[in-house]
């Protein structure tokens, strides 16, 4: 009798442990913009499918070993750092120039805390960096050399910068150096007739070489077994930006946020908007404020108030019942997830729901 009440506790202390340990998911993206079946080899396509999985399943095993969401978005970022398929790390766009310049963040749902790190160019792993940022120092942002020097006597990993090149993506500077011109978003009113003529023929420069081009950012966001959300971001910026040009990725509330009470977010898409937006703490907001469901926010932000002030992208988004939201509005955005209930999903295009 004694050994059957001792089975019967075991068993009601191990019932609670497995549907906690059931409560963990995550999910990625690497990238949204205009990308399309008919411009999209068999070969490629299942090149992004896989790397998609092998980071999804990175930083899923990490969960499933009861491991925190702050690791698990740190390890998913870095598969995609690490491939020249994505704009974020070895493979990152280039700058006017002629270089590399790495944005990061990573945000910390139960407290709140954050790193982000920009403009760096000697750190093999940027996402890496910013955690270092948020949990080794008393800042949120750091900046260029003064932010590699940080992470460096931290003991992490540099690079020669000649260790993000890739021809590819050089190829796409140099047919773009001297025919794409930056506007400062202040200057949109002013521009001449003539102007905008030439941003229209520019832009057609672009769709016709370019035509799978995208808002390069990789993310994830991810809950843990102990209910607590992370969110992280990573990437090389725009392609022939110039004078220093930061995006949203490393502005918390921006391009990256995370809270417990509410959802952990991500975000891939033309940053000046989701800046001008405040697009994560947004969608946060609205959930708190609202009492809307994570759905329904990112849809309110990111279908309704980007596409009236004519931002592009999407967002990934998870809340603490482990509920996943990944809505955009282009034409595709690089995706997946792997959910409470263990299901996995892979998407590229517009037209592929879960």
């Amino acid at each position: 009798m004694k050994n059957l009440l001792a089975c019967v506790a075991i068993i009601f202390c191990i019932i609670p442990a497995f549907a906690q340990q059931s409560k963990v998911a995550i999910a990625i993206h690497g990238g949204a913009g205009t990308i399309l079946r008919e411009n999209m080899t068999e070969e490629r396509e299942a090149d992004y499918r896989a790397k998609l999985d092998e980071a999804l399943k990175a930083g899923h095993e990490i969960l499933e070993a009861g491991g925190s969401s702050l690791d698990a978005v740190v390890a998913a970022i870095q598969i995609m750092e690490e491939s020249p398929l994505f704009n974020a790390g070895k493979g990152a766009v280039f700058t006017n120039d002629g270089k590399n310049e790495l944005d990061a963040a990573i945000m910390d749902g139960k407290t709140r805390n954050a790193g982000t790190v920009a403009g760096i160019s000697t750190v093999k792993s940027p996402v890496a960096a910013a955690r270092l940022v948020m949990e080794n120092s008393p800042h949120v942002m750091m900046i260029g050399p003064g932010a590699e020097q940080f992470v460096r006597e931290q003991g992490l990993e540099s690079v020669d910068p000649s260790y993000f090149y890739t021809d590819s993506r050089f190829q796409q500077l140099e047919k773009i150096r001297n025919t794409e011109n930056q506007q400062l978003d202040h200057d949109g009113d002013q521009r001449s007739d003539e102007t905008k003529s030439d941003e229209g023929e520019r832009q057609g420069y672009l769709d016709e070489y370019f035509p799978d081009r995208k808002f390069g950012t990789v993310g994830a966001v991810a809950l843990d077994h102990d209910g607590n959300l992370a969110a992280a971001t990573s990437t090389g910026g725009m392609t022939n930006k110039r004078y220093g040009r930061v995006g949203d990725v490393p502005i918390i509330g921006a391009g990256t946020y995370a809270d417990n009470a509410t959802a952990a977010i991500s975000a891939t898409g033309h940053g000046e908007y989701f800046i001008r937006s405040v697009v994560a703490h947004d969608i946060s907001a609205i959930m708190k404020y609202q009492n809307k469901s994570v759905q329904e926010a990112t849809n309110t932000v990111v279908k309704d108030k980007l596409v009236e002030m004519g931002g592009g992208g999407g967002v990934i988004a998870i809340d603490g019942a482990g509920n996943i939201a990944m809505p955009f509005n282009t034409k595709g955005m690089y995706r997946g997830y792997v959910n409470t209930e263990g299901d996995v999903y892979i998407g590229i295009y517009e037209d592929e729901q879960p």
